[in-house]
């Protein structure tokens, strides 16, 4: 785990470079924005990256995939603490993901609320929506399943899946930009927590004025 308030990353290799990245301004590699024709090689390198590491997560067995997301449900057992009366935020795992369910249903018999992201139009920021096992779900806008009904609800703890990540806690997702929105737009900061496996630590995500740093990140080790 690499936590922000602390500075302190998780030891691990990062991954290599693609070939291309000696052509990426080093403008952007500190959060501002690159020239021009660095931020196109930028982009090149964010779709390869998100195309590896999502391929490297599909190729694990599913008992693999299980017990990673079990070390992981411990970690955040330790980081989140007490729950009862709060509302945390999980997700409906794909491509991969960790999975997280069991440890949702815990924290609802714990005392805790469970709330779900739901995609409500493309440019938009996500809304949260409370559930509980047993409620309808539908597919959403990006196919996941959501919530169906429930009044929008602002969570205290925020738990996000990264495809990757770097040492600065900045969070490499599926380019919708949709969880940097939702963090800008919050009322009301959540603590937020990545999740994902350790292999999917990279030198930087190269990350620009839009994208924002998650409190800590967890992963499987």
């Amino acid at each position: 785990m690499a936590d922000k308030r602390t500075g302190t990353p998780e030891p691990g290799a990062y991954a290599s470079p693609p070939c291309f990245m000696h052509e990426v301004s080093e403008d952007g590699v500190n959060g501002t924005a690159p020239r021009q024709e660095g931020w196109t090689d930028v982009a090149r390198w964010r779709t390869a990256e998100r195309k590896r590491l999502i391929a490297a997560r599909l190729a694990l067995s599913a008992e693999e995939r299980q017990a990673r997301s079990d070390r992981i449900a411990a970690t955040l057992d330790r980081i989140v603490g007490k729950v009862s009366g709060r509302i945390i935020s999980s997700y409906w795992p794909f491509r991969g993901e960790p999975d997280l369910r069991n440890w949702s249903i815990r924290i609802i018999e714990r005392g805790g609320r469970i709330a779900l992201p739901v995609v409500i139009r493309k440019g938009w920021p996500l809304e949260f929506r409370i559930w509980s096992p047993g409620d309808p779900l539908e597919r959403g806008l990006m196919n996941i399943l959501v919530p169906s009904r429930g009044p929008s609800v602002q969570p205290d703890v925020a738990i996000a899946p990264v495809v990757g990540f770097d040492a600065a806690n900045f969070r490499l997702g599926y380019g919708g930009g949709f969880f940097d929105r939702t963090l800008a737009a919050m009322p009301r900061r959540a603590f937020v927590i990545g999740v994902g496996a350790a292999e999917s630590r990279l030198a930087t995500i190269y990350p620009q004025p839009h994208d924002i740093a998650l409190d800590a990140i967890v992963t499987d080790e």
